[in-house]
Protein backbone atom coordinates (compact mmCIF):
# COMPACT_ATOMS: atom_id res chain seq x y z
CA UNK A 1 0.00 0.00 0.00
CA UNK A 2 1.09 3.39 -1.02
CA UNK A 3 2.67 5.62 2.29
CA UNK A 4 0.41 8.47 3.50
CA UNK A 5 1.35 11.45 4.62
CA UNK A 6 -0.99 14.04 6.68
CA UNK A 7 -0.13 17.45 5.72
CA UNK A 8 2.75 19.68 8.00
CA UNK A 9 1.50 22.48 10.01
CA UNK A 10 2.93 24.54 6.96
CA UNK A 11 1.34 22.38 4.17
CA UNK A 12 -1.89 23.07 5.47
CA UNK A 13 -2.39 26.67 6.56
CA UNK A 14 -0.93 26.78 2.76
CA UNK A 15 -3.70 24.49 1.59
CA UNK A 16 -6.22 26.89 3.64
CA UNK A 17 -5.25 30.40 1.96
CA UNK A 18 -5.11 29.16 -1.73
CA UNK A 19 -6.38 31.66 -4.10
CA UNK A 20 -7.60 31.12 -7.86
CA UNK A 21 -5.94 34.59 -8.94
CA UNK A 22 -2.55 34.05 -7.05
CA UNK A 23 -0.58 30.86 -7.58
CA UNK A 24 1.14 29.91 -4.77
CA UNK A 25 4.11 29.09 -6.92
CA UNK A 26 7.99 29.21 -5.94
CA UNK A 27 10.49 30.21 -9.23
CA UNK A 28 13.87 29.23 -9.13
CA UNK A 29 16.10 30.16 -12.08
CA UNK A 30 19.33 28.74 -12.73
CA UNK A 31 21.60 30.18 -15.85
CA UNK A 32 24.42 27.52 -17.08
CA UNK A 33 27.10 28.81 -19.92
CA UNK A 34 26.56 25.85 -22.30
CA UNK A 35 23.67 23.56 -23.73
CA UNK A 36 22.60 20.11 -22.50
CA UNK A 37 21.56 16.82 -23.82
CA UNK A 38 17.80 16.81 -23.33
CA UNK A 39 17.69 13.06 -23.08
CA UNK A 40 20.36 13.08 -20.48
CA UNK A 41 19.17 15.82 -17.98
CA UNK A 42 15.51 14.34 -18.26
CA UNK A 43 17.01 10.81 -16.93
CA UNK A 44 19.11 12.89 -14.28
CA UNK A 45 16.21 15.03 -13.25
CA UNK A 46 13.92 11.61 -12.66
CA UNK A 47 16.66 9.93 -10.74
CA UNK A 48 16.86 12.83 -8.64
CA UNK A 49 13.21 12.76 -8.09
CA UNK A 50 13.69 8.76 -6.68
CA UNK A 51 17.01 9.87 -4.46
CA UNK A 52 14.19 12.23 -3.12
CA UNK A 53 10.95 10.38 -2.78
CA UNK A 54 9.32 13.06 -0.59
CA UNK A 55 8.91 15.00 -4.12
CA UNK A 56 6.87 12.37 -5.28
CA UNK A 57 3.85 13.64 -3.76
CA UNK A 58 0.05 13.74 -4.63
CA UNK A 59 -3.15 15.27 -2.54
CA UNK A 60 -5.80 12.84 -1.94
CA UNK A 61 -8.98 13.91 -2.33
CA UNK A 62 -10.66 15.69 0.79
CA UNK A 63 -13.76 14.29 2.38
CA UNK A 64 -15.62 16.77 4.62
CA UNK A 65 -15.40 15.01 7.45
CA UNK A 66 -11.55 14.03 7.24
CA UNK A 67 -9.16 15.79 9.85
CA UNK A 68 -6.55 16.17 7.90
CA UNK A 69 -5.48 16.94 4.28
CA UNK A 70 -3.47 14.18 2.82
CA UNK A 71 -0.45 13.51 1.19
CA UNK A 72 0.39 10.35 -1.01
CA UNK A 73 3.49 9.26 -1.79
CA UNK A 74 3.95 7.45 -5.46
CA UNK A 75 6.18 5.48 -6.71
CA UNK A 76 6.69 7.19 -10.26
CA UNK A 77 5.38 10.50 -11.48
CA UNK A 78 2.28 10.67 -12.71
CA UNK A 79 3.12 13.41 -15.47
CA UNK A 80 6.37 14.28 -17.03
CA UNK A 81 7.75 17.21 -14.76
CA UNK A 82 10.71 18.18 -17.95
CA UNK A 83 9.57 19.95 -20.70
CA UNK A 84 11.61 21.59 -23.44
CA UNK A 85 9.69 24.67 -25.05
CA UNK A 86 10.47 25.75 -28.83
CA UNK A 87 13.48 28.57 -28.48
CA UNK A 88 13.20 31.55 -29.56
CA UNK A 89 13.30 35.47 -28.66
CA UNK A 90 10.48 35.42 -26.44
CA UNK A 91 10.65 31.59 -24.96
CA UNK A 92 12.90 32.80 -21.88
CA UNK A 93 9.70 36.01 -21.35
CA UNK A 94 7.03 32.80 -21.41
CA UNK A 95 8.49 30.25 -19.03
CA UNK A 96 8.92 33.25 -16.24
CA UNK A 97 5.29 34.06 -17.47
CA UNK A 98 4.22 30.36 -16.67
CA UNK A 99 6.16 29.99 -13.35
CA UNK A 100 4.00 32.93 -11.89
CA UNK A 101 0.60 31.90 -13.48
CA UNK A 102 0.71 27.90 -13.99
CA UNK A 103 0.38 26.11 -11.21
CA UNK A 104 2.05 22.24 -11.12
CA UNK A 105 -1.22 20.54 -9.94
CA UNK A 106 -1.41 19.12 -6.21
CA UNK A 107 -3.22 16.08 -7.24
CA UNK A 108 -0.54 14.44 -9.30
CA UNK A 109 3.24 13.79 -8.49
CA UNK A 110 5.19 15.49 -8.51
CA UNK A 111 3.89 19.26 -7.70
CA UNK A 112 6.83 20.59 -9.85
CA UNK A 113 8.08 21.56 -13.62
CA UNK A 114 11.28 22.39 -14.73
CA UNK A 115 11.33 24.19 -18.15
CA UNK A 116 15.01 24.15 -20.26
CA UNK A 117 15.27 27.21 -22.25
CA UNK A 118 17.73 26.88 -24.65
CA UNK A 119 19.40 29.66 -26.26
CA UNK A 120 18.51 31.99 -27.97
CA UNK A 121 16.81 33.69 -25.48
CA UNK A 122 16.33 37.40 -25.35
CA UNK A 123 13.78 39.29 -23.72
CA UNK A 124 12.67 43.06 -24.69
CA UNK A 125 12.14 43.61 -20.70
CA UNK A 126 14.85 45.37 -18.93
CA UNK A 127 16.04 42.12 -17.35
CA UNK A 128 19.67 40.93 -16.93
CA UNK A 129 19.73 37.47 -19.12
CA UNK A 130 22.55 35.43 -20.04
CA UNK A 131 23.58 35.73 -23.65
CA UNK A 132 24.06 32.69 -24.25
CA UNK A 133 24.02 29.01 -22.59
CA UNK A 134 20.67 26.91 -21.22
CA UNK A 135 18.28 28.62 -18.35
CA UNK A 136 17.16 26.16 -16.25
CA UNK A 137 13.53 27.34 -14.92
CA UNK A 138 11.70 25.45 -11.77
CA UNK A 139 8.53 25.72 -10.43
CA UNK A 140 7.62 24.18 -7.34
CA UNK A 141 3.82 24.64 -5.67
CA UNK A 142 4.88 26.09 -2.16
CA UNK A 143 2.00 24.06 -0.50
CA UNK A 144 4.34 20.66 -1.11
CA UNK A 145 8.11 22.51 -1.45
CA UNK A 146 9.78 25.29 -0.96
CA UNK A 147 13.31 26.93 -2.47
CA UNK A 148 15.82 25.31 -0.60
CA UNK A 149 14.06 21.83 -1.32
CA UNK A 150 14.22 22.86 -5.05
CA UNK A 151 17.75 23.71 -4.75
CA UNK A 152 18.69 20.23 -3.37
CA UNK A 153 16.95 18.49 -6.29
CA UNK A 154 18.69 20.36 -8.98
CA UNK A 155 22.10 19.70 -7.44
CA UNK A 156 21.47 16.13 -7.18
CA UNK A 157 20.39 16.57 -11.06
CA UNK A 158 23.73 18.10 -11.51
CA UNK A 159 25.51 15.66 -10.03
CA UNK A 160 23.70 12.53 -11.26
CA UNK A 161 23.74 14.40 -15.00
CA UNK A 162 28.05 15.50 -14.95
CA UNK A 163 28.38 11.82 -13.83
CA UNK A 164 26.42 10.25 -16.70
CA UNK A 165 28.00 12.38 -19.29
CA UNK A 166 31.66 12.48 -17.90
CA UNK A 167 33.95 9.32 -16.60
CA UNK A 168 33.35 10.37 -13.23
CA UNK A 169 32.63 12.87 -10.71
CA UNK A 170 34.30 16.71 -11.25
CA UNK A 171 37.69 16.83 -9.75
CA UNK A 172 38.35 19.52 -6.99
CA UNK A 173 40.05 21.91 -8.24
CA UNK A 174 43.67 21.65 -7.00
CA UNK A 175 44.77 23.48 -3.60
CA UNK A 176 47.65 25.78 -3.66
CA UNK A 177 50.31 24.52 -1.61
CA UNK A 178 50.76 26.40 1.89
CA UNK A 179 53.13 29.25 1.68
CA UNK A 180 57.05 28.16 2.83
CA UNK A 181 57.78 29.13 6.17
CA UNK A 182 61.13 31.41 6.66
CA UNK A 183 63.79 29.08 7.76
CA UNK A 184 63.98 29.17 11.54
CA UNK A 185 66.91 30.80 13.68
CA UNK A 186 68.91 29.08 15.56
CA UNK A 187 67.91 29.51 19.52
CA UNK A 188 68.37 27.79 22.84
CA UNK A 189 66.03 24.52 23.12
CA UNK A 190 64.46 25.92 26.26
CA UNK A 191 64.19 29.44 24.26
CA UNK A 192 62.46 27.24 20.93
CA UNK A 193 60.10 25.33 23.10
CA UNK A 194 58.60 28.13 24.77
CA UNK A 195 57.92 29.63 21.22
CA UNK A 196 56.17 26.11 20.35
CA UNK A 197 53.49 26.56 23.17
CA UNK A 198 53.22 30.44 22.46
CA UNK A 199 52.26 29.65 18.89
CA UNK A 200 50.26 26.84 20.10
CA UNK A 201 47.87 29.36 22.49
CA UNK A 202 47.75 31.84 19.81
CA UNK A 203 46.52 29.24 17.26
CA UNK A 204 43.58 28.09 19.35
CA UNK A 205 42.48 31.79 19.80
CA UNK A 206 42.07 32.40 15.85
CA UNK A 207 39.03 33.80 15.12
CA UNK A 208 36.45 31.89 13.31
CA UNK A 209 36.72 33.98 9.80
CA UNK A 210 40.12 33.20 9.74
CA UNK A 211 39.68 29.60 9.91
CA UNK A 212 36.79 29.52 7.00
CA UNK A 213 39.28 31.70 4.87
CA UNK A 214 42.14 29.18 5.39
CA UNK A 215 39.81 26.41 4.59
CA UNK A 216 39.13 27.93 1.55
CA UNK A 217 42.26 28.97 -0.57
CA UNK A 218 41.18 27.92 -4.07
CA UNK A 219 37.97 29.12 -4.22
CA UNK A 220 39.76 32.38 -3.17
CA UNK A 221 42.41 31.78 -5.21
CA UNK A 222 40.00 31.30 -8.36
CA UNK A 223 37.83 34.68 -7.26
CA UNK A 224 41.29 36.88 -7.89
CA UNK A 225 42.34 35.06 -10.67
CA UNK A 226 39.11 35.50 -12.47
CA UNK A 227 36.91 37.91 -11.47
CA UNK A 228 33.42 37.87 -11.82
CA UNK A 229 31.95 40.27 -14.67
CA UNK A 230 30.22 43.28 -14.13
CA UNK A 231 26.43 43.51 -13.09
CA UNK A 232 24.63 44.06 -16.43
CA UNK A 233 22.41 46.58 -14.24
CA UNK A 234 23.36 50.28 -14.16
CA UNK A 235 25.06 50.94 -11.10
CA UNK A 236 24.09 53.14 -8.05
CA UNK A 237 25.12 56.51 -7.20
CA UNK A 238 27.19 56.87 -4.22
CA UNK A 239 25.67 57.68 -1.40
CA UNK A 240 26.80 60.74 0.93
CA UNK A 241 30.20 60.78 2.45
CA UNK A 242 28.18 61.58 5.65
CA UNK A 243 27.63 58.16 6.17
CA UNK A 244 31.08 56.72 5.36
CA UNK A 245 32.41 55.74 9.02
CA UNK A 246 30.19 54.66 11.49
CA UNK A 247 29.94 56.16 15.16
CA UNK A 248 32.16 54.07 17.58
CA UNK A 249 30.96 55.70 20.89
CA UNK A 250 27.18 55.74 19.85
CA UNK A 251 25.85 52.84 21.97
CA UNK A 252 23.25 50.80 19.31
CA UNK A 253 19.97 50.63 21.13
CA UNK A 254 18.32 47.91 22.24
CA UNK A 255 15.97 45.76 19.33
CA UNK A 256 12.86 47.79 18.94
CA UNK A 257 9.41 45.16 19.96
CA UNK A 258 6.62 46.98 18.66
CA UNK A 259 3.38 46.61 20.94
CA UNK A 260 1.04 43.48 19.90
CA UNK A 261 -1.83 45.68 18.92
CA UNK A 262 0.59 47.95 16.51
CA UNK A 263 -0.52 47.67 12.73
CA UNK A 264 2.85 47.75 10.94
CA UNK A 265 3.13 50.09 7.61
CA UNK A 266 1.55 48.74 4.69
CA UNK A 267 3.42 49.62 1.51
CA UNK A 268 1.28 52.47 -0.57
CA UNK A 269 -0.42 50.89 -4.02
CA UNK A 270 0.18 52.71 -6.76
CA UNK A 271 -1.11 51.78 -9.90
CA UNK A 272 -0.14 55.27 -11.48
CA UNK A 273 0.92 54.21 -14.74
CA UNK A 274 -2.09 51.59 -15.35
CA UNK A 275 -5.13 53.92 -14.21
CA UNK A 276 -3.76 57.52 -15.34
CA UNK A 277 -2.78 56.75 -18.76
CA UNK A 278 -3.70 60.01 -21.18
CA UNK A 279 -5.61 57.55 -23.72
CA UNK A 280 -7.81 56.02 -21.36
CA UNK A 281 -10.63 57.21 -20.42
CA UNK A 282 -12.11 55.30 -17.30
CA UNK A 283 -9.49 53.95 -15.04
CA UNK A 284 -9.07 50.17 -15.42
CA UNK A 285 -8.80 47.38 -12.27
CA UNK A 286 -5.14 46.35 -11.46
CA UNK A 287 -4.86 42.61 -12.82
CA UNK A 288 -4.60 39.64 -10.68
CA UNK A 289 -1.55 37.23 -9.86
CA UNK A 290 2.08 38.77 -9.51
CA UNK A 291 4.41 40.88 -10.97
CA UNK A 292 8.20 40.22 -10.85
CA UNK A 293 11.56 41.53 -11.27
CA UNK A 294 15.17 40.45 -11.70
CA UNK A 295 18.47 42.41 -10.55
CA UNK A 296 22.27 41.93 -10.25
CA UNK A 297 23.77 43.98 -7.44
CA UNK A 298 27.33 44.04 -5.64
CA UNK A 299 27.76 42.80 -2.33
CA UNK A 300 27.41 45.94 -0.32
CA UNK A 301 30.93 46.93 2.04
CA UNK A 302 30.95 45.57 5.24
CA UNK A 303 33.46 46.50 7.65
CA UNK A 304 36.94 46.20 7.84
CA UNK A 305 37.65 44.43 10.55
CA UNK A 306 35.41 41.68 9.76
CA UNK A 307 38.42 40.21 7.83
CA UNK A 308 41.06 41.21 10.00
CA UNK A 309 43.08 37.89 11.64
CA UNK A 310 43.62 37.67 15.24
CA UNK A 311 42.45 40.56 17.39
CA UNK A 312 39.22 41.58 16.02
CA UNK A 313 36.08 41.46 17.47
CA UNK A 314 33.12 39.55 15.66
CA UNK A 315 31.22 40.90 12.33
CA UNK A 316 29.37 43.82 13.69
CA UNK A 317 26.14 43.04 10.99
CA UNK A 318 25.82 40.60 8.07
CA UNK A 319 24.56 41.20 4.46
CA UNK A 320 21.48 40.12 5.93
CA UNK A 321 21.48 42.40 7.95
CA UNK A 322 21.93 45.04 5.46
CA UNK A 323 19.43 43.93 3.21
CA UNK A 324 17.03 43.88 5.97
CA UNK A 325 17.68 47.65 6.64
CA UNK A 326 17.35 48.03 3.17
CA UNK A 327 14.10 47.12 2.66
CA UNK A 328 13.01 49.60 5.63
CA UNK A 329 14.60 52.26 4.19
CA UNK A 330 12.75 51.33 0.76
CA UNK A 331 9.07 50.98 2.65
CA UNK A 332 9.96 54.18 4.84
CA UNK A 333 10.94 56.25 1.96
CA UNK A 334 7.83 54.65 -0.35
CA UNK A 335 5.41 55.66 1.86
CA UNK A 336 6.56 58.99 2.86
CA UNK A 337 6.59 59.62 -1.25
CA UNK A 338 3.22 58.61 -1.43
CA UNK A 339 2.18 61.00 1.72
CA UNK A 340 1.37 58.09 4.26
CA UNK A 341 2.02 58.41 8.29
CA UNK A 342 4.75 56.60 10.07
CA UNK A 343 4.53 53.44 11.00
CA UNK A 344 6.71 50.71 12.06
CA UNK A 345 7.89 48.37 9.01
CA UNK A 346 8.35 45.17 10.08
CA UNK A 347 9.74 42.63 7.80
CA UNK A 348 9.01 38.36 7.64
CA UNK A 349 12.52 36.62 7.50
CA UNK A 350 12.52 32.98 6.66
CA UNK A 351 14.52 30.60 8.42
CA UNK A 352 16.25 27.44 7.75
CA UNK A 353 17.73 25.30 10.26
CA UNK A 354 18.09 21.99 7.70
CA UNK A 355 21.35 20.30 6.76
CA UNK A 356 22.41 21.09 3.25
CA UNK A 357 23.47 17.52 2.12
CA UNK A 358 21.71 14.89 0.42
CA UNK A 359 19.92 13.74 3.02
CA UNK A 360 18.25 17.49 3.49
CA UNK A 361 14.55 16.54 4.71
CA UNK A 362 12.36 17.85 1.65
CA UNK A 363 9.56 20.01 2.44
CA UNK A 364 8.47 23.41 3.72
CA UNK A 365 11.42 23.61 6.41
CA UNK A 366 11.38 27.11 7.23
CA UNK A 367 10.50 29.27 10.19
CA UNK A 368 8.94 32.64 9.45
CA UNK A 369 10.12 35.62 11.98
CA UNK A 370 9.69 39.05 12.11
CA UNK A 371 12.33 41.76 12.60
CA UNK A 372 10.59 45.08 13.57
CA UNK A 373 11.99 48.81 13.15
CA UNK A 374 10.76 51.75 14.76
CA UNK A 375 8.42 54.32 12.57
CA UNK A 376 10.96 56.55 11.23
CA UNK A 377 10.05 60.75 10.81
CA UNK A 378 9.90 60.69 6.44
CA UNK A 379 11.66 63.79 4.93
CA UNK A 380 11.05 64.56 1.53
CA UNK A 381 14.32 64.09 -0.34
CA UNK A 382 14.83 62.56 -3.73
CA UNK A 383 16.70 59.36 -2.37
CA UNK A 384 16.13 57.43 1.04
CA UNK A 385 19.24 59.25 3.33
CA UNK A 386 19.65 59.24 7.04
CA UNK A 387 22.43 59.96 8.96
CA UNK A 388 25.17 58.19 9.99
CA UNK A 389 24.27 57.16 13.42
CA UNK A 390 20.80 56.25 12.42
CA UNK A 391 22.20 53.82 10.16
CA UNK A 392 24.30 52.11 12.54
CA UNK A 393 22.32 52.06 14.60
CA UNK A 394 19.93 49.96 12.75
CA UNK A 395 22.39 47.71 11.41
CA UNK A 396 23.67 46.97 15.24
CA UNK A 397 19.66 46.77 16.31
CA UNK A 398 19.35 44.40 12.96
CA UNK A 399 22.09 42.42 13.99
CA UNK A 400 20.85 41.79 17.91
CA UNK A 401 17.60 40.94 16.70
CA UNK A 402 18.45 38.23 14.36
CA UNK A 403 21.43 36.50 16.15
CA UNK A 404 18.61 36.00 19.03
CA UNK A 405 16.16 34.86 16.34
CA UNK A 406 18.92 32.51 14.66
CA UNK A 407 19.95 31.08 18.12
CA UNK A 408 16.30 31.04 19.49
CA UNK A 409 14.80 27.66 20.66
CA UNK A 410 12.79 26.21 17.82
CA UNK A 411 9.16 26.66 17.94
CA UNK A 412 6.31 25.82 15.63
CA UNK A 413 7.25 27.13 11.80
CA UNK A 414 4.46 29.88 11.80
CA UNK A 415 4.34 30.49 15.22
CA UNK A 416 1.96 28.78 17.78
CA UNK A 417 -1.27 30.67 16.65
CA UNK A 418 -0.88 28.52 13.61
CA UNK A 419 -0.20 25.65 15.90
CA UNK A 420 -3.07 26.04 17.90
CA UNK A 421 -5.67 26.14 14.85
CA UNK A 422 -4.44 22.92 12.75
CA UNK A 423 -4.56 21.01 15.93
CA UNK A 424 -8.30 22.16 16.82
CA UNK A 425 -10.75 18.47 16.67
CA UNK A 426 -12.68 20.29 13.70
CA UNK A 427 -13.31 18.35 10.12
CA UNK A 428 -10.54 20.07 7.74
CA UNK A 429 -13.13 22.34 5.62
CA UNK A 430 -14.21 23.73 9.21
CA UNK A 431 -10.61 24.49 9.72
CA UNK A 432 -10.14 26.16 6.64
CA UNK A 433 -12.99 28.30 6.70
CA UNK A 434 -11.60 29.50 10.14
CA UNK A 435 -8.21 29.67 8.86
CA UNK A 436 -9.37 32.22 6.20
CA UNK A 437 -12.07 33.94 7.98
CA UNK A 438 -9.11 34.77 10.94
CA UNK A 439 -6.81 35.78 8.20
CA UNK A 440 -8.82 38.26 6.62
CA UNK A 441 -9.39 39.22 10.26
CA UNK A 442 -5.82 39.87 10.90
CA UNK A 443 -4.84 41.58 7.66
CA UNK A 444 -3.92 44.91 9.62
CA UNK A 445 -1.62 42.86 11.67
CA UNK A 446 0.13 41.47 8.03
CA UNK A 447 4.00 42.00 8.29
CA UNK A 448 5.04 44.78 5.60
CA UNK A 449 6.92 42.91 3.71
CA UNK A 450 8.81 39.62 2.90
CA UNK A 451 12.58 39.41 2.94
CA UNK A 452 14.00 35.87 1.96
CA UNK A 453 17.65 35.64 1.39
CA UNK A 454 19.93 32.62 0.90
CA UNK A 455 23.14 33.25 0.95
CA UNK A 456 25.66 32.10 -0.77
CA UNK A 457 23.95 28.82 -2.54
CA UNK A 458 25.73 25.51 -1.25
CA UNK A 459 26.32 23.91 -4.17
CA UNK A 460 27.96 24.47 -7.51
CA UNK A 461 25.20 22.95 -9.32
CA UNK A 462 27.90 22.01 -12.23
CA UNK A 463 26.64 20.27 -15.14
CA UNK A 464 30.03 18.79 -16.53
CA UNK A 465 31.63 20.10 -19.71
CA UNK A 466 28.77 20.47 -21.48
CA UNK A 467 26.76 22.48 -19.38
CA UNK A 468 29.01 24.26 -16.96
CA UNK A 469 28.80 25.20 -13.68
CA UNK A 470 26.16 27.42 -12.55
CA UNK A 471 26.61 31.75 -13.74
CA UNK A 472 23.49 32.97 -12.16
CA UNK A 473 20.58 31.58 -9.66
CA UNK A 474 17.17 33.73 -9.09
CA UNK A 475 14.33 32.53 -6.70
CA UNK A 476 11.07 34.53 -5.84
CA UNK A 477 8.48 33.61 -3.65
CA UNK A 478 4.43 34.29 -3.88
CA UNK A 479 3.52 37.74 -2.98
CA UNK A 480 -0.06 37.46 -1.44
CA UNK A 481 -2.35 40.43 -0.43
CA UNK A 482 -2.35 41.85 2.15
CA UNK A 483 1.49 41.90 2.00
CA UNK A 484 2.16 41.84 -1.23
CA UNK A 485 5.73 42.13 -1.81
CA UNK A 486 8.39 39.53 -1.44
CA UNK A 487 12.05 39.89 -2.18
CA UNK A 488 14.40 37.34 -2.29
CA UNK A 489 18.51 37.40 -2.69
CA UNK A 490 20.64 34.69 -3.70
CA UNK A 491 24.74 34.31 -4.57
CA UNK A 492 26.20 31.57 -6.58
CA UNK A 493 28.89 29.62 -4.77
CA UNK A 494 31.73 31.87 -7.07
CA UNK A 495 30.25 35.00 -7.09
CA UNK A 496 30.29 37.85 -5.42
CA UNK A 497 26.68 39.60 -6.80
CA UNK A 498 23.85 39.30 -5.01
CA UNK A 499 20.90 38.08 -7.69
CA UNK A 500 17.60 39.80 -6.43
CA UNK A 501 14.00 39.06 -7.77
CA UNK A 502 11.05 42.00 -6.52
CA UNK A 503 8.07 40.07 -6.67
CA UNK A 504 4.83 42.35 -6.22
CA UNK A 505 0.67 41.49 -6.22
CA UNK A 506 -0.76 43.44 -9.15
CA UNK A 507 -3.37 44.33 -6.74
CA UNK A 508 -0.24 46.71 -4.72
CA UNK A 509 1.82 48.15 -7.54
CA UNK A 510 1.72 47.72 -11.59
CA UNK A 511 4.77 47.57 -13.31
CA UNK A 512 5.93 50.79 -13.54
CA UNK A 513 5.65 51.14 -9.49
CA UNK A 514 7.45 48.63 -8.94
CA UNK A 515 10.44 49.35 -11.02
CA UNK A 516 10.35 52.54 -9.15
CA UNK A 517 10.68 50.54 -5.98
CA UNK A 518 13.05 48.61 -7.54
CA UNK A 519 15.13 51.16 -8.05
CA UNK A 520 14.80 52.54 -4.37
CA UNK A 521 15.60 49.06 -2.65
CA UNK A 522 19.00 49.36 -4.72
CA UNK A 523 19.62 53.15 -3.50
CA UNK A 524 18.72 52.14 0.47
CA UNK A 525 20.98 49.30 -0.50
CA UNK A 526 23.74 51.19 -1.34
CA UNK A 527 23.35 53.76 1.69
CA UNK A 528 23.48 50.75 4.36
CA UNK A 529 26.76 50.09 2.57
CA UNK A 530 28.35 53.59 2.62
CA UNK A 531 27.45 53.11 6.75
CA UNK A 532 29.89 50.77 7.35
CA UNK A 533 34.06 51.77 6.26
CA UNK A 534 35.54 50.21 2.92
CA UNK A 535 35.65 47.12 1.43
CA UNK A 536 38.62 45.01 2.14
CA UNK A 537 41.34 43.96 -0.59
CA UNK A 538 40.67 41.32 -3.53
CA UNK A 539 40.70 38.01 -2.38
CA UNK A 540 38.64 38.25 0.92
CA UNK A 541 35.13 38.42 -0.22
CA UNK A 542 32.48 38.90 2.21
CA UNK A 543 30.39 35.70 2.64
CA UNK A 544 26.06 36.49 2.95
CA UNK A 545 24.26 34.98 5.46
CA UNK A 546 20.72 34.16 4.67
CA UNK A 547 18.12 34.09 7.18
CA UNK A 548 16.77 31.14 5.02
CA UNK A 549 13.97 30.89 2.48
CA UNK A 550 10.36 30.66 1.68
Amino acid sequence: MTARLPFPLVDEISRHCLQDDTPETVHIEVHLPGRLHHEGLRTAFHQALARHPRVLVRQLPPRWWHRHYTWQLAPAPDVDPVAFPPPGPDALTRARTRALTDCPPLDAAPPVRLEVIDPPHTTDAPQPTAPTGTVLLLTLHHTALDAPAGLRILATTADLYREATQSGPTPPPPTPPPPTPPPPTARAPRQQARSEVRGERRGEGRTEAERAERAEPAERAQRVASPAPAPSTPSTPSPPSALSVPSPLSPAPSPYRPGPLTRPARLAPDHTATTAAPHRSTPRSPRPGNGMLLAVLPLPARPHHTHSTEHSPPSPHTVNDQLLVATHLMATHWNALHDRPAAPVIVTMPIDDRPRGPHMPIGNGTRLTPVAFPPTPSRSTARPQAPAPTVTHLLHHTATRTRALKSATLGPQLGFPSAALTSLPLPVGARRALTRALRALAAPWTPTALLSNIGRVPYPLDFGDTGGRATAVWFSAPARMPRGLSITTATTRDGDRIHLALRWSRALLDDAAAARLLALFRTSLATTASATTPPPPVGSAPRTEGGGTP
